[in-house]
C-alpha cells in the first residue's frame, strides 16, 4: 500500500499539477464550454463552480515559497483561507447573483477569479486547518449547501429567472447529494487517520515486512 502511495506521489508532481491547472483554465475560458455549462442551473453550480475551483488549487503548487510562508502567517491553521472559501461559496449560491453573472461580464469575470482564489485557499489552508477546523469548516457549508439544496427543491417560485423549475429542482437535489458524499467522504479521512500507523497508512495494511521492524 505503501509503494502505491509513493507511485502516486512520485507521478503527481508540481509540475505536472500546475500544467494541469493551466489546461483547465484555458477550457474553462473556452465560450462553447462556459455557454454549455451555465445553460443549466445544475452544471453552473456543481459543475463549473468546483471546476474553477480545482483549476485554483492545481495552480496553487506555482506559489514560490516565500509567498507561500508570508500567506502561512496571516492564514494560521487555515481560518482565513477557510473564512474566504465559505464566504465566496455563500455569496454564490444566491439565485440573484447567479442571475446577474449570465448578463454581466464583469461579474462573470469577478465570479470566475473569486473561485479560483477560493480554489486557491483551500488548497494552502486545508492541511494547515487539521481535523477540527476542517470539522468546523464542513460543519457550517455542507448542512447550508443541503439547507439551499431543500429551498431550491421546495419554492413552487423560480429563484433564478434564467433558469426553469425543473432545473432548479434538480439543482437542489444535486446539492444535498453533494453535500451528504463530502461529508461521508471526509468521515471516512477521518476514520483513516485515526486508524493510521506511523507512517501515515492504517495499520492494517502496512506492510508486514515492515511492521515487523526488519
Amino acid at each position: 500500500m505503501r509503494v502505491a502511495v509513493d507511485v502516486v506521489a512520485a507521478y503527481v508532481t508540481p509540475r505536472r499539477q500546475v500544467w494541469a491547472g493551466a489546461a483547465l483554465l484555458g477550457l474553462l475560458l473556452l465560450p462553447a464550454l462556459r455557454q454549455w455549462l451555465t445553460a443549466s442551473m445544475w452544471r453552473h453550480m456543481v459543475l463549473q463552480f468546483p471546476l474553477w475551483m480545482l483549476a485554483g488549487a492545481c495552480l496553487a503548487v506555482a506559489l514560490p515559497p516565500a509567498a507561500s510562508a508570508h500567506m502561512a502567517r496571516w492564514n494560521a491553521y487555515g481560518i482565513s483561507g477557510l473564512v474566504g472559501v465559505g464566504t465566496v461559496l455563500a455569496v454564490l449560491m444566491v439565485p440573484r447573483v447567479l442571475d446577474l453573472v449570465l448578463v454581466s461580464v464583469p461579474l462573470e469575470a469577478a465570479k470566475c477569479v473569486a473561485l479560483l482564489l477560493a480554489g486557491a485557499a483551500l488548497r494552502l489552508s486545508w492541511q494547515a486547518a487539521g481535523l477540527l477546523m476542517q470539522g468546523f469548516f464542513l460543519g457550517n457549508m455542507l448542512p447550508m449547501t443541503a439547507v439551499v439544496g431543500q429551498l431550491y427543491i421546495d419554492s413552487p417560485l423560480r429563484l433564478c429567472n434564467a433558469y426553469l423549475l425543473d432545473d432548479q429542482i434538480r439543482l437542489g437535489t444535486w446539492l444535498i447529494a453533494v453535500a451528504a458524499l463530502l461529508a461521508l467522504g471526509w468521515l471516512a479521512h477521518v476514520a483513516w487517520q485515526m486508524s493510521a500507523g506511523p507512517g501515515g497508512i492504517p495499520r492494517h495494511l502496512e506492510d508486514p515486512i515492515e511492521s515487523d521492524g526488519h
